[in-house]
């Protein structure tokens, strides 16, 4: 394993640099400004970006990269199709921007002189001893983007805030069709990761009062997004029986790419922590963030960050006995229940400020 420090002179552009983020999406949106920096500052660098299969499908149209898929569903040998498809090539810079064992592993078939991970204080998984140079922030305590930020921020690049998500245009047109008429639209993504165990879902209740008042009160065409898993459709039914509108039920019934089109049509997102979130505020849609369980000024939609319902703070006294200054960065809050101190109320009065903002455009 890499054993010495290095760095590149300050300024001086390699001739090839490869990221490793393989996941997940509200993650690999958070990369983005990493690669505006990276091309802004070194245009003639070659960028290499190593990635899982389902992810590629969000950033695949992005110019400038080369992308190598990595299926962790094919088990050991990802490995070593990773290794096939690295043969004969040696990058001067490997980004480790990933902190699991799995992607650790990975980079050990990635060639590459300098091999950056992040601070020691934040490389769990043994990430430290897979690499050879570490960012160095002047605190841990940052919003993901920021400390993915850190990377370039090594060579003394100085960060840009760009995403340019790309929007396929056929996705746009099919959204479009699906969409009964041209009114203001509210998208609710209402879950978080499709598992049993998960604590970010706001209530069917809170999201059904939210969709009844931005109809009746704006007018608003509102619309259910989220993918196919039982837990997803499930909270999409409960939803629509308590709504006395009628919102349009999307769930399971588009693409990633399709997705990336209805957030990007949108005039405001509702969503808990989860990748939706951030693909919106990467796009530069109004994004309301819904937090209890986890810190919004760590994982929130960067963007918008002003526009969070934030009770993590709450939510750590009552749970934990914990301040939010100096509970551990990251700390989870790991009840469901937490997330029912969000009021509607409080919701309302954010969507308000953001349908403010979207009228003054």
């Amino acid at each position: 394993m890499p054993s010495a420090q290095a760095t590149p002179e300050e300024h001086t552009a390699p001739d090839s640099v490869c990221l490793l983020r393989l996941s997940a999406l509200g993650d690999i949106s958070h990369v983005l400004p990493v690669v505006r920096t990276l091309q802004q500052h070194w245009p003639q660098t070659k960028l290499t970006w190593i990635i899982g299969k389902t992810e590629y499908q969000l950033v695949k149209d992005i110019t400038g990269i080369e992308f190598i898929i990595f299926d962790k569903s094919q088990g050991f040998s990802a490995y070593l199709n990773l290794r096939n498809q690295l043969r004969n090539k040696t990058f001067a810079v490997l980004l480790h921007m990933q902190l699991s064992l799995r992607a650790s592993v990975a980079s050990l078939f990635i060639p590459a002189k300098i091999k950056l991970g992040f601070d020691r204080a934040r490389a769990k998984d043994m990430q430290a001893f897979f690499c050879n140079a570490h960012i160095n922030p002047t605190s841990t305590r940052q919003h993901v983007v920021d400390s993915f930020l850190e990377f370039p921020r090594h060579f003394g690049l100085t960060p840009v805030l760009e995403w340019g998500l790309p929007v396929a245009a056929d996705a746009i047109e099919s959204i479009r069709k699906k969409l009964p008429e041209e009114k203001q639209l509210l998208v609710i993504n209402p879950c978080a990761i499709a598992k049993a165990r998960n604590w970010r879902n706001w209530t069917a209740a809170g999201y059904a009062a939210v969709a009844d008042y931005a109809q009746q009160q704006h007018g608003m065409q509102v619309v259910l997004s989220g993918g196919p898993g039982a837990i997803e459709k499930e909270t999409a039914k409960e939803i629509l029986a308590r709504c006395h509108t009628s919102p349009l039920n999307l769930v399971g019934q588009t693409t990633l790419a399709e997705l990336v089109a209805l957030l990007k049509l949108a005039d405001v997102v509702i969503a808990p922590d989860t990748g939706p979130v951030h693909i919106a505020s990467a796009l530069g849609t109004r994004t309301l963030g819904l937090y209890a369980t986890t810190n919004p000024q760590r994982a929130g939609p960067y963007n918008f960050l002003d526009y969070v319902v934030n009770r993590y703070p709450q939510a750590l006294a009552q749970y934990y006995q914990l301040d939010v200054n100096t509970a551990p960065w990251g700390k989870r809050v790991k009840t469901a229940e937490a997330m029912s101190l969000i009021s509607v109320e409080a919701v309302i009065e954010k969507l308000e400020q953001l349908l403010a903002l979207t009228a003054s455009d």
